[in-house]
Order: structure tokens, then sequence, then C-alpha cells
């Protein structure tokens, strides 16, 4: 308790204040079985030298991706990360930079935001990219309140292509009082969302490719969304699928959400990780986060300072479009080294690349007997449906050092039409040996 200076009776007038019985109420909204109800089977005390010893045989019981065949994708990829990445970031200048409250002294990071928020606007086709927020699920939940703020609307539809997390999140971000549509999961396409707008839509969320690896024209999503005065919010999980794939404003989209893991940011395990948000000029106000800009000094010379902080500990909190606490800027940066390195050119191969790993899959999967392929287009992700338990297969074949994807069922589980679906994905670094190794381990476990 040393640690904790407010006496019983603090507590007390700060529970008071806020009208809450208990401290336990304030945790009423966590589920109870998320509680630790148990006490931690841990010594007290060892040598720092065991503990070490203790660690590292724990952590030899991880499997790498590098350490076989690699098919799990489902908004996290692996790709090849150049060292030269993980060098410049090491850097003290970077790797201990703080917040640019400064512009004096925090030029360089500030250059560097800039400069990220430019890639991010040419990949997606827009005009105005802020600092990065902290992954792909939260930016889409903020994609949603941004679109409520700017229509003054409150009914929001969610494709039933949508990332299952990504839903869990907005719902967990969204109030009572918002009309969510969330069209049922399905791996034959969106759901008829053009149907669900109407003069109470602020947005459509669409995700392309989705979840199950298809590929969707949304022109037609644009131009429905913006007759009845909604918008359009693109989520892209797979950021590496616009070095190849139409741009989202190029068909109309209006905000633009993205996972950047893919960039410059390996697994690690699922995070930390980086959003990406893209929107029009004519919605910079409503933008969350931060947005750097370029200025001139009092001697004429080129600068970078934040132009906008719309968060609430830079405004009032009743004014501020988020209560986002900072951005990713590390993993920004890594971002942003990554694309400078490979250039607009080496992203176009590169997305080439793991379409083309993709399309050896998907012929490989389609020639198994008890494999049936569902995907007509896509870009480095597909989804089969098998003839038995999905989790079952994955399991067996995961003994057999090969790691074939995601089981539907894992992220759907109170959904019996996903049991037998498996999603896989294929980067640059999936082999032909890969492919051959999967393709038949699979016809051994479905004949």
């Amino acid at each position: 308790m040393r640690y904790l200076p407010h006496s019983d009776a603090e507590r007390a007038e700060m529970l008071g204040v806020i009208g809450a019985t208990s401290i336990d109420a304030l945790f009423s909204a966590v589920p109870p079985k998320a509680f630790k109800n148990f006490d931690l089977d841990l010594p007290r005390h060892s040598p720092e030298y065991l503990v070490e010893a203790h660690m590292r045989a724990l952590a030899g019981k991880n499997r790498a991706g590098s350490d076989g065949p690699f098919f799990v994708g489902a908004g996290a990829y692996r790709h090849h990360m150049p060292a030269t990445v993980d060098h410049l970031i090491q850097r003290s200048e970077w790797l201990t930079a703080y917040t640019p409250y400064q512009p004096e002294i925090s030029q360089g990071t500030l250059q560097m935001l800039f400069e990220f928020q430019t890639q991010v606007a040419k990949i997606t086709g827009m005009e105005v990219a802020n600092a990065s927020l902290y992954d792909g699920s939260t930016a889409t939940a903020e994609a949603v309140l941004m679109a409520r703020r700017l229509t003054r609307r409150s009914k929001i539809v969610l494709s039933g292509g949508l990332h299952p997390h990504y839903r869990d999140v907005v719902k967990s971000y969204l109030k009572d009082d918002v009309d969510l549509v969330c069209l049922a999961p399905s791996p034959e396409g969106q759901g008829d969302i053009l149907a669900q707008i109407d003069d109470t839509t602020a947005a459509i969320v669409i995700q392309t490719p989705d979840f199950y690896g298809h590929l969707h024209n949304l022109k037609a999503a644009a131009d429905a969304a913006h007759a009845k005065g909604a918008l359009l919010v693109v989520v892209v999980t797979e950021i590496v699928s616009l070095g190849l794939l139409e741009s989202p404003g190029a068909y109309g989209a209006d905000i633009v959400v993205a996972e950047g893991q893919s960039i410059g940011n390996a697994l690690n395990f699922g995070g930390p990780y980086l959003g990406l948000m893209a929107t029009r000029k004519d919605f910079i106000r409503q933008m969350p986060g931060r947005l750097c800009g370029e200025t001139v000094d009092a001697d004429g010379q080129r600068g970078f300072v934040l132009t906008l902080s719309t968060r609430e500990q830079h405004i009032r909190r009743e004014k501020a479009t988020s209560n986002i606490c900072t951005n990713s800027g590390l993993c920004a940066l890594a971002f942003s080294i990554h694309m400078g390195l490979l250039g607009e050119a080496g992203f176009t191969r590169l997305a080439r690349l793991n379409h083309a790993c993709a399309c050896a899959l998907a012929d490989a999967l389609d020639a198994v007997v008890g494999v049936e392929l569902l995907n007509q287009s896509f870009f480095n992700e597909v989804t089969i449906r098998v003839t038995m338990p999905a989790a079952a297969l994955v399991e067996t074949l995961a003994a057999r050092g090969i790691l074939a994807g995601v089981p539907v069922s894992r992220l759907e589980a109170d959904n019996p039409a996903v049991a037998n679906l498996i999603v896989l994905a294929a980067t640059e670094l999936t082999t032909d040996a890969d492919i051959a190794a999967l393709a038949a381990a699979l016809s051994e476990e479905l004949a």
C-alpha cells in the first residue's frame, strides 16, 4: 500500500463525485471471466540468472514464422523487414524521442511524421493523412466517430466482410445512442449493404480485400452513400495491396483507415502496430490525433510543426475529436523508412510478388480433393472450405510443422456456418516448397 497514497475516505469521496457505489462498480462492463480469480504459481524470488534461463526455456517453446510453412494472416502479415529499418529506428535520437511539443528541438521527428503523412496520403489516394493511430481496428472506430461528427447522423452500417475484431472494437467505442447495423459475416460477400443506406446513415464501412480475401469494386457503394449524404469508410488490413489495387480515393472514399503493420513492422506477437487514417481536406478538422504541417521560421527556412492536435490533451475535452493519447511514432518511423527504401516502383513490385504467391497457393489448394476455394478475386489471401472442422485440421497440421492459416471459427465461434472455413495468406516470403508441403499435408488429412 506504500505506493497508493489515497485514504479510504478520499476514495469514498471520489466515488461519490462520479456516482459509483464502489471501486468494483467501475469495472462492471468487464466480463467476470476476464478477471484473475486465481493465485499465480510463482516463486517469491529467484536469482536473476535462473530467471533468465527459465524465460529462455519458455521462449524456446515458441514457433517462429520462419520455422516452417506459414500461411497465417487475417489482419497481421509476415513480410520481409529490411535490416536497415531496425538499425535506423534503434538510433537513440529516434528511440528515445518523445511527443514533439517543442518544434524547436523536434524537427527530426516532425519531418519524419510529415513525410509519413505524405506517403500515406499518396498510397491511399486521399488529400491528407494524420500522424498515425494505434492500429487498424481502433482507426476504424475513430473513423466511425468522425463520420458521425461530420454528418450529425446516428446510423452506421458495417459490412459482413469486415474483420470480426474490427467490428467488435467499433461496438466497444460506440455508445447506446448509435444505430449500429452489422451485416451477417459471410464468406460469399459483404451482404446487401447498399439496401441499408437511408437518410439517417452517417457512414457505411467496407473492407477490401475483405476478411475472407475477396476484392470489391466500391465505386457503386461510394455513389450510393453520397446520394444519401452518407460517407464511405474504406478499411484496408493489408496495406501492401494498395501497391497493386486502385486507391480508395480514386473511387470516392471519404475516409480510409488501414493497418500499416505490413510495412516496416514485424508480427511482434500482435503489437504494437500502426493505424493509418487519411481523408479529404474538407474533413480535416474532424480528424482525430495529430497532423504535422510544413512552415517557415523567422529566417525563412523550412520547418515543421504540429498543425492540428484536436485531442483532449491539447484542447477542451468537450471540443476534442478523440481521447487518443499519442501516435504510434516509432512504428510510423519504421513504416516510413521501409516505404522510402521501396520507393513507388518497389512498392508495386512487392504487391505483385504477394499476388503471384497467392495465385500459386490458390492453384495448389484448388487441386486438393476435399478443398473448395471460395475466392474469385483476391490479393494475397484466400478462404477455403474443407470437409472437416477447420480448427481441428489446423491444429493437426500445426503438429506437423505447418501453420495452415486461421480457422474462421476462432473469430466467429457462434456461427456454425463457418466451422469448416480457413483463411490463408501468402506473402513474398511464401515459397513453392511451403505451398507444396501444405497441399500434400491437406491431401493426406482430408483423404
